[in-house]
């Protein structure tokens, strides 16, 4: 379908008007957001995606708002595999925590224009060649089974040929200076450690669009969809990272679910001449599988503590028996 002009260029504006309010208002000086900032901008994230779900209900009808919240979500969830990475990055280059927000901002502001770029090119496809769905849906299968196999996906920051190239073609100072991605020194302009970490950041969303942006041609090939459901999840996810930073790695189900959740979706890509899986039945289905993955990793969690709390407390009162001894 072909949706108003108009759309585009409310929604786009719309984006453009919150990420200056972000970055203008709330972000105008460089802090670590606590776990309670984090938390509320994520209700906000999550609450504007639904709000822009129900104006898509209302101007273009529930399939449509259907499409969308499932696309959202998962692209929401596959994104979630992102901060593993983040993690991983500025843990390797030592970022100051209060400057890993304004990298994950620029970082983002660029996604949104090269997953624009990938969508366009994605949707030509499909429009021009049906079986391009066939290959989506083959790739997609192949990712899920070898994110199972192969758990993390390992970005080697310092093998990273992108940044070996960028060392040996620029000039890049040895140490931060603030918040800045260039500094001036002795005539020269210098790339920051800084404009490394956002180089390393826009390279590895490249590398997770690969996998998400196929997965939303499973449910619509909408491109008013594929796109706002993209730009509504990446928006959700600095705030994201800082709410589950600290604790990702105690989801231990998720990366499996994420695979289910792909191969799910390339199934019913290769189906889609054969048999066509409702849409609603695809968000039951993601759905669930989401919440069977926290809950049975918070179950795992709390076992965990539970064996280990008693044995740390029998050790302890053992001590001075030993020592009368």
């Amino acid at each position: 379908m072909h949706t108003n002009l108009w759309f585009w260029i409310a929604f786009n504006a719309g984006v453009l008007c919150v990420l200056a309010i972000d970055l203008f208002g709330f972000q105008r000086k460089a802090h670590a957001p606590s776990t309670k900032e984090a938390a509320i901008w994520t209700v906000v994230w999550v609450a504007l995606s639904l709000g822009f779900n129900g104006l898509i209900w209302h101007w273009e009808g529930h399939a449509k708002a259907l499409e969308f919240l499932t696309g959202y979500m998962v692209e929401y969830s596959l994104s979630v595999d992102n901060i593993f990475v983040f993690v991983l990055v500025f843990s390797y280059f030592a970022v100051p925590a209060a400057y890993q927000h304004r990298v994950l901002f620029w970082g983002i502001l660029s996604a949104l224009i090269l997953r624009g770029v990938m969508i366009g090119v994605g949707v030509a496809l499909v429009e021009t060649f049906h079986w391009v769905l066939y290959l989506f849906g083959a790739f997609l299968i192949f990712t899920g089974i070898k994110m199972i196999l192969s758990g993390r996906k390992d970005v080697g920051v310092g093998r990273n040929p992108l940044i070996r190239l960028v060392r040996r073609l620029l000039p890049v100072s040895d140490t931060y200076h603030g918040a800045h991605f260039t500094v001036r020194r002795d005539g020269r302009r210098l790339l920051t450690p800084l404009a490394m970490v956002l180089i390393m950041v826009e390279a590895t969303d490249v590398l997770f669009a690969v996998d998400s942006i196929p997965a939303i041609f499973g449910i619509t090939h909408d491109p008013f969809i594929v796109y706002t459901s993209n730009v509504c999840a990446i928006l959700g996810l600095r705030s994201l990272y800082f709410l589950f930073a600290g604790v990702v790695h105690k989801f231990v189900y998720l990366k499996p679910a994420l695979a289910v959740i792909l191969f799910f979706i390339g199934a019913k890509m290769l189906l889609v001449d054969v048999y066509h899986i409702p849409t609603a039945v695809s968000l039951t289905v993601i759905g669930l599988v989401l919440l069977a993955a926290i809950g049975l990793s918070l179950l795992v969690n709390r076992r965990r503590q539970a064996t280990t709390e008693p044995t740390t407390k029998t050790d302890h009162d053992s001590l001075p028996v030993t020592n009368l001894r």
